[in-house]
């Protein structure tokens, strides 16, 4: 099948649709929707999240140094887009989507606690790229609802009804289509995951 060549453009897709919260210098929350995320560190657990410096939340995450990612699912899609095109200047977010602010454990930026995994994380380096600028994260708490563990305690992201985004529109995550290591996994261990299921 014959290919164009496009110029260079942003398609990496999809990614997540995540909503990130951060504070101002007097303590009133913002969430800012970023579709630029992700990790970047095993050991220590660490993430990325870019922001255009307009942004409102730009300054108060750089201020601050601190923020939470929250993952977002198909009941949060709606805020999360209302919160990627409304600025925090003029909106409290929270208000508008009827969003609960809850304290975090680590850091001193709430978490939404309508999210099923929020991800507390401290900033240790800003890197200048160009329309963005990249904040690199340290985790240093992770917040899971309980209804995503089974009883051994296992997490099952699968029931989190997670989104992405891709090319201006959010998907939801429907089916697995594997697991890792599944291409070279035996046959006896592919008929038991199956069987799990």
């Amino acid at each position: 099948m014959a290919k164009q060549i496009w110029k260079p453009t942003t398609i990496l897709s999809p990614v997540p649709a995540v909503m990130a919260t951060c504070v101002n210098s007097e303590g009133k929350p913002n969430i800012i929707t970023i579709a630029w995320a992700g990790t970047i560190n095993s050991e220590p657990p660490m993430l990325s999240i870019s922001v255009r410096k307009s942004r409102y939340s730009y300054d108060l995450i750089k201020d601050k140094g601190e923020f939470v990612v929250n993952l977002t699912n198909r009941r949060l899609a709606f805020a999360a887009d209302f919160c990627g095109v409304r600025s925090g200047r003029d909106t409290d977010k929270f208000e508008a989507m009827r969003l609960t602010c809850e304290k975090a454990s680590k850091v001193d930026v709430p978490l939404i606690k309508e999210s099923p995994v929020n991800i507390e994380c401290v900033v240790k380096n800003v890197v200048g790229l160009g329309s963005h600028d990249m904040f690199i994260a340290e985790v240093v708490a992770v917040n899971v609802d309980e209804r995503l563990l089974d009883k051994k305690g296992k997490l099952h992201m699968d029931k989190a009804d997670l989104i992405c985004y891709s090319h201006g529109e959010y998907w939801s995550l429907e089916k697995s289509l594997g697991f890792f290591g599944y291409s070279v996994a035996g046959k006896d261990v592919l008929k038991r995951r199956l069987k799990a299921k």
